[in-house]
């Protein structure tokens, strides 16, 4: 297939770009380079691709120096002129996006890119879709659209009319434009709601990332909610192996549905949690960290923030029915990956 994947710079794109290539795809990655985080770290990833940072010229396909079946184009997809011209050229099979403004607690402080990235951009694609006969499109949704849910384990029969973040608002109002799509064009539509993913080449702001920098530098941890605190932690390596099995089961309406709204009964629509199914204490997981490193951290112990949840928890009871999907990376296997991978990158 020939498979346009958005946000191939970004820590999951970048990982399931390399999956889909070696199982012989034809992959065109894009991503805008933006500034939320290090950007060399995005170029880094795209490096080990075989897209080199000299070579990209924004709008402007560059060819891999190790994947023949794999393109990169510089683009953001805010840009709907130049969007719509890559896809008539390219005349993709199928979609997965992943491009998105990322982060909580960032929505509370610039809102906006949030606005531009996650509803403008993600409209752009579903246009370009509709436009393109696309056969399927997956997108990245969020396990934030829980809020406050207190019931567990987290499901997508439960409702999640009450976000907490505007992050989270953005990833449900996706779900509601795919659905509206898939019904009034039908376009097949399947939405991932990712649980705390981590790994090699992970965000840096992300609690793994942050802790271990943290603690190999003798600086305090920020353990938020006194530690108090639970999430599904799910190994990239598990993520990218649920995403390829969606993208190739394409979803189909179900007239016999009557009350599950991660299923239609007029549109080829679905939405799947994707995580462990396994939450750890959040101690437990620095323990995990110190364990590995062999460095006991310094705790500074803060109250929850805005946006953040207690727990985390993914019901994946209808991926595994429906697509044989079990995680089975543990924890401590998982943390000792990143942290191999960081030592080797940045070498402290």
């Amino acid at each position: 297939m020939k498979i346009l994947v958005t946000g191939t710079a970004g820590f999951i794109g970048f990982h399931l770009a390399k999956s889909l290539l070696e199982r012989g795809d034809e992959v065109i990655g894009i991503d805008n380079i933006n500034d939320y985080y290090d950007v060399e770290l995005k170029y880094s990833r795209l490096a080990e691709t075989g897209i080199l940072q000299d070579d990209i010229i924004y709008n402007t396909s560059v060819q891999s120096s190790i994947y023949p079946n794999y393109q990169f184009v510089k683009l953001d997809l805010v840009d709907r002129n130049n969007l719509e011209q890559l896809f008539t050229a390219q005349k993709f099979d199928k979609v997965i996006n992943l491009a998105a403004q990322a982060g909580v607690r960032y929505s509370l402080e610039n809102p906006q890119a949030y606005i531009d990235a996650n509803i403008t951009g993600f409209l752009n694609i579903l246009e370009c879709c509709r436009n393109n006969q696309i056969k399927h499109l997956v997108y990245a949704s969020s396990s934030s659209v829980y809020g406050n849910n207190s019931k567990m384990p987290l499901s997508t029969a439960d409702s999640v009319d009450h976000p907490i973040s505007l992050y989270a608002a953005t990833k449900k109002s996706n779900e509601l434009m795919a659905h509206t799509y898939s019904h009034l064009f039908g376009i097949p539509t399947t939405g991932l709601r990712f649980f705390t993913v981590y790994g090699p080449y992970g965000r840096p702001d992300m609690a793994l990332f942050l802790f271990t920098k943290a603690i190999i530098e003798g600086q305090p941890i920020q353990v938020f909610n006194n530690g108090e605190m639970k999430r599904d932690f799910t190994y990239v390596d598990d993520i990218v192996g649920g995403v390829t099995r969606v993208l190739d089961h394409v979803p189909q309406p179900d007239s016999k549905n009557l009350s599950d709204p991660s299923v239609s009964k007029t549109a080829p629509y679905k939405i799947y949690n994707i995580g462990n199914s396994s939450p750890v204490l959040l101690m437990d997981f620095i323990e995990a960290i110190e364990t590995k490193l062999g460095i006991e951290a310094k705790k500074e112990l803060l109250p929850m923030q805005p946006g953040d949840v207690p727990m985390t928890w993914a019901d994946t009871a209808d991926l595994q029915a429906n697509l044989d999907y079990y995680p089975n990376t543990p924890i401590k296997e998982g943390v000792g990956r990143f942290i191999d991978w960081y030592k080797d990158y940045y070498k402290p």
